[in-house]
């Protein structure tokens, strides 16, 4: 075993048309990492995770999972690692107990180590009270929490996580998440895709963004804040979008804020991005009453991790939550074949 448990070098997978989905991506992730892997929809997420998880194979580059390389050892790789995919794979027919029971069998983990890993795993994701109860009765967090158990039968020390909480009701994905912590608390290195800029925020050690199938920023959520540069200016302005554009022009001309500053139109008003905007945010409140303009809002907050999203890809979060969650929508049909299992 390496100190890495990801190491990729100018990864790509191209298309038999010629279309790109990933595009030369280098990326390592160190044993023991909460990784996180945040981009718009068909950025190549969930393409770049398959990868990893040798149900694709790259077109080109080279990739090592767990010290083995993802083309010459793909059975290695896979009895290496665990995986949770945006769907939930268990069996509704079967019981929370049957269906690691299951999980074990296909995993190999010997006969005699299964009770107690399963009483183990029930108790880790809450179900040992439903152990016996068949999961066609479950809630969708319920679901979820099994189906992330199933991944964890035979100890990997590395787990995928494809989107695990989409369509989760905020409380089904708190516990998820400190389920998450726990486990890699406990040692398991942990690579996490998500729609969800706070879970990434809280979760993750260290970001990545991936944006045209090429990685394009990377640092934990900190250090991504703080590229963004300077404090966001919020104004909420009554009279709609006509306004906000008023408003974006008077800010511009304005000459208060440094150049190239970032003036954003939203929904309600406009949002500024700058070293300056705390010093000077009256004095463009000032110069939008001067100007007709009423303004109904106004707050002044350090970077979130959606600003950094919107300041990479041109996208705001909420607008990808709202799109397609299969991250290779719109991808030609003509596809490199998928490594059987």
């Amino acid at each position: 075993m390496t100190e890495y448990a990801i190491e990729a070098r100018d990864v790509e997978l191209t298309y038999a048309d010629g279309t790109k989905a990933v595009r030369g991506i280098d990326l390592t992730v160190p044993r023991g990492e909460f990784f996180g892997f945040l981009g718009p929809n068909g950025a190549g997420k969930t393409t770049t995770i398959k990868i990893l998880a040798t149900l694709l194979n790259p077109t080109g580059g080279q990739v090592t999972v767990n010290g083995f390389d993802v083309r010459t050892q793909a059975r290695q790789v896979r009895a290496s690692i665990g995986y949770m995919p945006q769907e939930t794979s268990i069996d509704p027919e079967l019981t929370a107990r049957e269906n690691l029971r299951f999980a074990c069998e296909s995993y190999g983990v010997p006969r005699g180590d299964r009770g107690e890993r399963i009483a183990e795993l029930l108790d880790l994701v809450d179900l040992a009270d439903v152990a016996d109860k068949r999961a066609d009765g479950f809630s969708g967090g319920m679901r979820k929490r099994l189906d992330s158990a199933t991944a964890l039968v035979h100890r990997p020390p590395l787990v995928f996580l494809d989107e695990p909480t989409t369509g989760l009701d905020p409380k089904a994905r708190n516990r998820l998440w400190e389920y998450f912590e726990r486990i890699n608390e406990a040692g398991t290195t942990i690579f996490l895709t998500t729609q969800y800029l706070e879970e990434a925020d809280q979760l993750c050690d260290r970001i990545g963004v991936i944006k045209d199938g090429d990685i394009v920023a990377d640092g934990s959520p900190s250090e991504l804040k703080r590229r963004v540069g300077g404090e966001i200016l919020d104004i909420e302005l009554a009279d709609g979008t006509d306004a906000s554009e008023r408003a974006a022009t008077v800010a511009h001309e304005s000459d208060l804020f440094e150049s190239g500053v970032t003036i954003d139109v939203t929904d309600d008003g406009i949002s500024i991005t700058s070293e300056r905007a705390r010093s000077h945010g009256t004095d463009l409140l000032v110069a939008l009453t001067e100007a007709g303009l009423t303004v109904t809002g106004f707050n002044i907050r350090a970077p979130t991790l959606d600003d950094v999203f919107l300041a990479i890809t041109g996208e705001r979060a909420e607008d990808v939550e709202d799109g397609s969650q299969d991250d290779t929508a719109g991808e030609p049909e003509s596809q490199p074949s998928e490594v059987s299992q």
